[in-house]
């Protein structure tokens, strides 16, 4: 059960760091609350390891850890809640960032060899497309918050989660979930540290709102959200979780246009619909186990 449950449970929980991006945000520069986020979650796993006697890694796997969390953790949310601070609408960003499985697709071929094939690449394309049309109503609109710097830093969100999760299932799966996960937290809070103190006031307001964002950030989404995606990553292929993904954009933009009024035109729901059958086509494998998990709850999904 748990099993066909947990790909729907993550595609939720994921898609709900948008809008606490967008919630937290007024009160809080990104850096800053990111800083934050990820220095309580170290120091919490920390405890926990040692509480529960957990084996660390040594000093070359420790840093491979360290790497990816700058990667999946770091680059990537410090990335997409610069954006949204910006003004870019959750919907918007988590649209962009949900063509990871087209990156996904391109880079496994690159360095797992798998064959890319034309399916792959009209994928690509569509997803491309798809992402003008939802970007092109608002793009001349000065204070829509879709600008090149908004949309710069959401593709860079979208590499960085890409490369991470490749990393992770390659490399971070050889050392223990726990200890492992404390050390990406480490490597997260690099980044989003030096643009907290490079470039930020550091000045927050602790409003209930704020509380709530930063409180389900580190309970929900820091540990059981990342926990879950790194036992997704173990139990299957890199590129049957990224199918995942394509779910993520309408779910945020469901959950935004509840809580912000965040509204989309005809054109950008059409883009929308065009970046769900091109992840679909891209991140598909006719020669996939229908066994597995992960296949199954793709195929349920669909």
């Amino acid at each position: 059960m748990f099993h066909k449950l947990a790909p729907g449970i993550f595609v939720c929980l994921w898609a709900t760091g948008f809008i606490g991006a967008r919630l937290g945000m007024p009160y809080s520069e990104p850096g800053t609350f990111l800083t934050i986020r990820f220095g309580i979650a170290f120091l919490v796993l920390v405890l926990v390891a040692f509480i529960m006697k957990t084996q660390w890694p040594g000093f070359k796997m420790a840093l491979h850890s360290i790497a990816i969390g700058s990667l999946l953790h770091g680059f990537y949310l410090g990335a997409v809640f610069w954006s949204i601070d910006r003004g870019m609408p959750a919907g918007v960003s988590a649209v962009i960032v949900g063509l990871q499985p087209l990156l996904t697709a391109v880079l496994t071929g690159w360095f797992l060899k798998e064959t890319i094939t034309r399916q792959h690449w009209i994928g690509i394309a569509l997803g491309f497309l798809g992402v003008i049309l939802v970007l092109a109503p608002k793009i001349d609109i000065a204070d829509s918050g879709i600008n090149a710097g908004t949309v710069i830093a959401s593709i860079l969100g979208m590499v960085s989660v890409t490369i991470g999760t490749i990393y992770q299932k390659q490399i971070g799966s050889l050392s223990d979930l726990r200890s492992g996960t404390a050390l990406q937290y480490l490597g997260g809070v690099i980044p989003v540290a030096v643009l907290s103190f490079t470039l930020e006031t550091r000045e927050i307001e602790w409003s209930g709102e704020m509380v709530f964002a930063m409180a389900w950030a580190i309970l929900v989404l820091s540990f059981f959200a990342i926990f879950l995606l790194m036992w997704l990553i173990r139990e299957g292929s890199v590129a049957k979780l990224s199918t995942l993904f394509f779910l993520v954009p309408g779910v945020a933009t469901v959950m935004a246009y509840f809580l912000f009024d965040e509204t989309m035109a005809p054109i950008q729901l059409i883009g929308m619909l065009l970046c769900a059958i091109a992840v679909a086509l891209a991140s598909r494998n006719n020669t996939r186990d229908k066994t597995s998990p992960l296949a199954q709850a793709s195929e349920l999904s669909k």
